[in-house]
């Protein structure tokens, strides 16, 4: 799997609740490709990274010890209400609906792991 954290001076790392079936949210919201997977010998996700574009998030699942840490993450995206409904298909919630800005087409969700995703369409003027 390839690592692509060399290339971004800040990677988000969360810690978050059922932490396995995070891949599968990004992937099918946000065409994420898994990098890394390193799991626990109870098989819970020890250490995980996946990339959404040249991006990368590491994650790792919440635990007594380890208290969840979700995020909030602004991604800029081709199409965001697609993408939004995208989310809300695989179980995030409506924080913001999708509406026109000056910045762009832009909506906001919760997923199902606590970290709140700000979905972007830049303007095609820009």
């Amino acid at each position: 799997m390839e690592n692509q954290t060399a290339k971004q001076a800040v990677v988000p790392y969360l810690v978050i609740p059922n932490a396995i079936h995070f891949y599968e949210f990004v992937q099918k919201v946000f065409g994420g490709k898994e990098t890394a997977r390193f799991l626990n010998d109870d098989q819970s996700l020890m250490h995980g990274e996946v990339n959404i574009g040249s991006s990368t998030i590491m994650f790792g699942n919440a635990s007594e010890k380890s208290t969840p840490q979700p995020a909030g993450l602004y991604v800029t995206v081709e199409n965001a209400d697609e993408i939004f409904q995208k989310a809300l298909d695989n179980g995030a919630t409506v924080v913001m609906e999708i509406e026109d800005k000056e910045y762009g087409r832009t909506g906001g969700v919760k997923d199902p792991f606590g970290n709140t995703w700000w979905i972007v369409a830049e303007p095609k003027n820009k």
